[in-house]
Formats: C-alpha cells, structure tokens, sequence
C-alpha cells in the first residue's frame, strides 16, 4: 500500500504541477495582456497630453502675440496723441507771435471767399483789436465769442450759412492724413 500510495502521491504532484504550470503560464499571459493594455493606455495618455501641452503652448503663443500687438498699438496710439498735442501747442505759439494778425486776415480771407454776402466777422474778444479794420474796410458787423480760438468766423446774410476757418479745425480735418505720415516716418 505504501506504493500505491507513493504513485498516487507521484500522480497528485504531477496534476499539480501541471496545474501550477498552467496556472504560471495562465498568469504570466494575463501579465502581458494587462502589461500591454497598460502600455497602450500610457501611449494613448502620452498622445492626449502631448496634443493639450501644445494646444497650450499655441494659446499661450497667441496670447503672448496679442498683448504685444495691444502694447505696440497703444504705445503708437500715445506717440500720435503726443504728436497731435506738441502740433497743437505750436499752433496755440502762433497767437503771440508778430505775424498771427495776418494768419487771422488770412483765414478771414478765405472764409470770406466761402460765403455769398458775408454779414458778419466772428472773433475771439483778444483778436478783436487785430481784425477790426479789416472787418471795417469790407463792410462786415464784428462779433465776439470767446469760445473761438485761434481762427474767425463768417456769417453769412441772415445767418443763413456759417464757415468757421480756425487753425485747431483745420488741424482737425487734416489730422487723418498728417497723423498716417506721422506713422510711416517713425514706424515704417
């Protein structure tokens, strides 16, 4: 009996060894498969955060490009107002200068020639004394605004028609052209 015994113990180690075997080999096939799953999710990851960091990195790109595009346009912006400001405190110079009673005569001139029968010349109360002979020797009423400045006024027959000819208006009006050659000259 004891031999029966030994090859039914032999027989018992050998199933088990057979399903230890199996069970190994079982085992080490769901290592790989789940070795490999894994490895396909990391790979699917990698790609995923790959694509984001350089959606990022392009937003990021933009963004960066945008506020120096705002900086640029606003610091161009200040450089123009600047210009327009020193361009108007040179015309304001212009009132105390010798020659500012005929650039007065000479936008009154031209404001003349703007209106059919003139009835009136409009003018700041200190310009007043510069252009009342020449308002006299064309036979035209002289009025004060203090509001106007640098520049008359020409009233037309019974207010029918107005033309103001003012050195900041003509600034004005001519500002869009002055200010893009302004740019050319500093920025290219």
């Amino acid at each position: 009996m004891s031999r029966l015994k030994e090859i039914l113990q032999q027989e018992v180690r050998t199933e088990i060894d057979g399903i230890l075997a199996e069970a190994d080999s079982s085992a080490e096939g769901l290592i790989r498969e789940a070795e490999k799953k894994a490895s396909e999710r990391v790979a699917t990851c990698r790609k995923k955060t790959e694509a984001k960091l350089r959606a990022a990195i392009l937003l990021a790109e933009s963004m960066a490009d945008l506020t120096l595009s705002t900086a640029r346009m606003q610091a161009k912006s200040e450089v123009i107002a600047a210009v327009k400001k020193k361009a108007m405190a040179a015309l304001e110079e212009t009132a105390g200068r010798p020659e500012y009673d005929r650039v007065l005569e000479e936008l009154a001139e031209e404001a003349v020639k703007a209106v059919e029968r003139a009835e009136a010349l409009v003018v700041h109360p200190d310009d007043k004394p510069k252009l009342s002979s020449w308002a006299k020797r064309r036979g035209l009423e002289l009025r004060v605004d203090p509001e106007l400045h640098l520049g008359v006024r020409i009233v037309a027959h019974g207010g029918q028609r107005i033309v103001e000819n003012s050195l900041p208006e003509r600034l004005r009006r001519a500002w869009e052209t002055l200010a893009s050659g302004v740019t050319r000259r500093l920025w290219g």
